[in-house]
């Protein structure tokens, strides 16, 4: 996909009513806050906590992300990574070559107990990609007006889950053959916990396996961090 970095993308928002649209779905900026990204669909979702529960705000367009299907490997591979992912305020950048972009955390400690290498893997404006998501600056400057709201509100971090595609037994079983296969069913879960309890689940890197457990505290902010060990 091919835009220039002010371009507005099929699907996006009406980025100008940001106010209305939270009125709209009662929700308010400075609501934790919770992402998904799909590389297939091309989409990055943002939910917000509203009561005891996140709710779907908005589906963005994904402008370009590079590589397949399939998890970062190494510096230099030219893949956009797949995984759990939690964000805080210092790996935000308001003046970022692409504008404006928060980094991913890569290589998180499931990635580095899997020998994975690479660095300043970001979510960001424009629409050109070596390894991040470049979502146009329209669309990462609203991300970015919920993004510090969040995080002046109290949430300490916020989870991003990247999935290389929208996980069901449906979607797992036409990949099988895949090398990934039993990655992504691993992702899956994650998935599952959060559509259980709307809250992002706890997360732990255990015997370099992602361990996904359901959140069941209604209070939580879902800025739990990833722990590594056992529970």
């Amino acid at each position: 996909m091919i835009a220039t970095s002010g371009a507005t993308l099929e699907g996006t928002p009406d980025l100008a009513r940001l106010e209305a649209r939270l009125a709209e779905a009662g929700l308010k900026a400075g609501a934790p806050i919770f992402m998904r990204i799909y590389k297939l669909e091309m989409e990055l979702e943002l939910w917000l906590k509203r009561a005891e529960r996140f709710e779907l705000f908005a589906t963005y367009p994904i402008c370009t992300f590079s590589g397949r299907l399939g998890p970062k490997l190494a510096e230099g591979d030219r893949q956009s990574p797949e995984g759990l992912y939690v964000v805080d305020r210092q790996a935000l950048n308001p003046n970022s070559r692409w504008h404006r972009s928060f980094n991913l955390g890569f290589p998180n400690a499931f990635d580095r107990a899997h020998g994975r290498t690479g660095t300043f893997l970001m979510v960001h404006g424009g629409c050109a990609s070596i390894g991040c998501y470049a979502m146009t600056d329209g669309i990462v400057d609203e991300l970015w007006r919920l993004v510090t709201a969040a995080l002046a509100g109290g949430q300490q971090r916020f989870h991003v889950h990247v999935y290389p595609f929208r996980i069901s037994e449906a979607a797992l079983a036409a990949r099988a053959a895949s090398p990934w296969a039993s990655f992504w069913r691993r992702l899956g879960e994650a998935s599952a916990a959060f559509e259980e309890a709307r809250l992002p689940p706890r997360v732990a890197v255990c015997g370099r396996q992602y361990r996904v457990t359901a959140e069941t505290d209604p209070r939580s902010r879902g800025d739990r961090p990833i722990v590594v060990g056992c529970p």
